[in-house]
């Protein structure tokens, strides 16, 4: 496989940790961001919160100096996903997932649409493939895919190469398969690593989990930390315990 080149990655090689706003709705969230306050300056919007607030609490995080991560996994129509796209763009966005199964066709949609609702002097919108959940296992996959014998890290590598032809920015994927998405396209696609958890944490419902440094060494630029930071009993805390395995430090 050939790596994909395009000037969507960005320019720095720093991992950027990003804490899931996963909560029903506004007040949950701005209870989030005062705790942490200048502890976390990046946060994901998932389906729950946007689909309560709308695309206003993107632009209220935009608003209070954050960066913001759309987490919407879109799938549909390439003209429907350009749309889309076009309109979450607009409103602040930096990234916004869809399903790299989706195909290449749907990703180019979504990468035209986020290019067009960018504003004047805007650092754009990248756009992320989402490749396997990392709630699902290689059982519960071949279940939904109908196979019997499946093997994850194919899958996740075979879905990143349509996210790179489609022009993407990069891909979301557990970190057990960023190495062979590193190896296959080196350069040409930023890895986006979710299930991130501590030394000594839950998995809850996450099926392919690793420590912050284990992503960062696995070829992360971005990092998901949901209820290892805001579950925590002191999330300022976790915070910067996260950064401290990113520097090496713990």
């Amino acid at each position: 496989m050939n790596p994909v080149s395009h000037g969507n990655l960005p320019e720095t090689s720093a991992v950027t940790p990003i804490v899931a706003l996963d909560v029903p709705d506004r007040a949950g969230a701005q209870r989030i961001v005062d705790e942490l306050g200048v502890a976390c300056d990046y946060y994901k919007v998932g389906l729950e919160l946007f689909a309560a607030e709308g695309p206003s609490i993107v632009a209220w995080l935009r608003d209070a100096g954050k960066s913001v991560f759309v987490d919407l996994k879109l799938h549909d129509i390439p003209n429907t996903v350009r749309g889309a796209a076009r309109s979450v763009a607009r409103h602040g966005a930096s990234l916004l997932t869809v399903h790299a199964s989706g195909g290449t066709e749907m990703v180019r949609a979504a990468v035209e649409g986020a290019a067009e609702g960018a504003g004047a002097g805007s650092a754009g919108c990248g756009i992320l493939g989402v490749t396997i959940l990392t709630s699902m296992d290689a059982a519960g996959i071949g279940a939904a895919w109908g196979r019997d014998h499946l093997d994850v890290t194919h899958e996740v590598v075979r879905l990143a190469g349509l996210v790179a032809a489609g022009g993407g920015t990069g891909v979301v994927c557990s970190g057990h398969e960023a190495a062979a998405v590193r190896a296959a396209y080196a350069g040409a696609l930023g890895l986006l690593i979710p299930g991130i958890r501590l030394d000594g944490g839950e998995a809850h419902d996450q099926r392919r989990v690793m420590t912050p440094r284990a992503a960062a060494d696995a070829g992360a630029r971005w990092l998901i930390l949901g209820r290892a930071v805001t579950g925590a009993p002191d999330p300022v805390a976790a915070m910067a315990a996260v950064r401290a395995s990113l520097a090496g430090l713990a």
